[in-house]
């Protein structure tokens, strides 16, 4: 796929997605880079604001197999990767696969779930694959989680820990619609759920295409130069305790990528890397005094003085 395809391919998502979700723009376009960089995505925000419901949007939007898994303290590592059972026809053991084995795994309130069955996600989001009882099972492409929680809620609740939140490419909050859109969610379900009537407008291998295409966006030695002081300031910022690691520089960058691909370029600006600096690194942040489960906002008022502070250098787009 060109470079020049992939912004089109956006828009559409962009257009389809908000027909359900409305007033939620940014939101949203930061889903659509998400995905294109192959990561995962965290939404955490109030019960009732719409997580769940961009998460089948995105999930229609895109022809590819979609499972969801509602997370509860009972549920077992098992219960998504997969389990090995006795056929007694075949009179041997057969691998039945788990939710997992799928394109899209929507991970309802991720933070239920015990810290043993969080953690048998982990293999699936950075390797891309399962291994049960020794055996590794490949994931199909594209595979990618988009899990949801509640910040509020503590009781009955499991925070995520810092090894799976940086698994996350983005931690993003959805927040209250205004008036005006609230009103046209209204109207708009006076009858059917229009969720339901959602279809594909990306196919499977459209997405595998630009996918592949966003890694090939240029990125200059200044831009490098730019994207690494930003992410060593954090490491020596005074409100920070513990900086972004050497996995949030390869997602800054790739988001960087993505960015300038969905604006029509094939090379990056520092403005690429301003745009998303805050989305991609402020939940891989811990801020003295805090814990990482106690929100991105401190972290993103650090990272908003390290972008002021931080000189921009000029980029030839040669």
């Amino acid at each position: 796929m060109e470079i020049l395809q992939i912004r089109p391919l956006a828009e559409r998502l962009q257009k389809n997605i908000e027909s359900v979700i409305q007033g939620k723009s940014d939101v949203i376009a930061k889903v659509i880079l998400t995905v294109l960089c192959e990561g995962h995505i965290l939404l955490e925000d109030l019960p009732g604001t719409g997580k769940t419901t961009l998460a089948k949007a995105l999930a229609r939007s895109i022809d590819c197999r979609f499972h969801r898994v509602q997370f509860t303290p009972d549920l077992l590592p098992s219960d998504l990767t997969g389990v090995n059972f006795f056929d007694q026809k075949a009179a041997d053991f057969t691998f039945r696969p788990g939710p997992v084995f799928t394109n899209i795994l929507l991970g309802d309130e991720i933070n239920r779930a015990t810290p043993r069955t969080q953690s048998s996600l982990l293999e699936c989001m950075e390797e891309r694959q399962v291994s049960v009882d020794g055996v590794t099972y490949p994931l199909e492409k594209p595979f990618f989680v988009v899990a949801t929680q509640n910040p509020v809620e503590i009781q009955g609740t499991f925070p995520l820990p810092e090894a799976q939140l940086d698994r996350f490419f983005m931690r993003l909050s959805m927040g209250y619609p205004a008036p005006e859109f609230e009103k046209s969610m209204l109207s708009a379900r006076l009858g059917s759920d229009p969720a339901d009537t959602l279809s594909a407008v990306v196919s499977r291998e459209e997405l595998i295409a630009a996918q592949q295409a966003v890694r090939t966006v240029r990125v200059g030695s200044a831009v490098q130069d730019y994207l690494i002081a930003l992410v060593t300031a954090t490491r020596s910022h005074p409100a920070i305790r513990m900086g972004v690691s050497p996995r949030g520089t390869l997602a800054l960058q790739r988001a960087a990528q993505a960015h300038a691909a969905v604006d029509g370029r094939d090379f990056v600006l520092p403005d690429d890397v301003k745009a998303v600096c805050t989305d991609v690194l402020a939940h891989r942040i811990l801020c003295k005094g805090r814990s990482l489960t106690q929100g991105a906002e401190p972290a993103a008022a650090a990272l908003r003085q390290i972008l002021a502070e931080t000189r921009v250098p000029i980029e030839s787009a040669e």
